[in-house]
């Protein structure tokens, strides 16, 4: 019974000792999924600006409308850039 009473008080100290290290991990793989996120929208939005380049050349948007759908898709992929370089500056990256 004592033995047994030994390995469970062990089994506790172990958990409460090895569970804020395993947060801590959880805490450093959230920037990096946030970051993978970002470049993927990134890369979409780079797409975009491509794909309305091409309607335009192509003929199928007039020229205010494409400058009107180029200037907000480029706002929007500089909005993108500024959040990925925030996360190049947090401190711990």
């Amino acid at each position: 019974m004592a033995i047994l009473l030994v390995l469970v008080v062990l089994v506790i100290a172990v958990a409460v000792i090895v569970a804020p290290l395993i947060a801590g991990r959880r805490s450093e793989v959230a920037p990096g999924g946030e970051r993978a996120e970002l470049e993927a929208a990134k890369e979409a939005k780079y797409r975009e600006i491509r794909e309305a380049e091409l309607d335009y050349r192509t003929g199928k948007l007039s020229r205010e409308d494409w400058r009107a759908l180029d200037a907000t898709l480029r706002a929007e992929a500089v909005e993108l850039l500024r959040r990925l370089d925030a996360l190049d500056s947090e401190p711990g990256t």
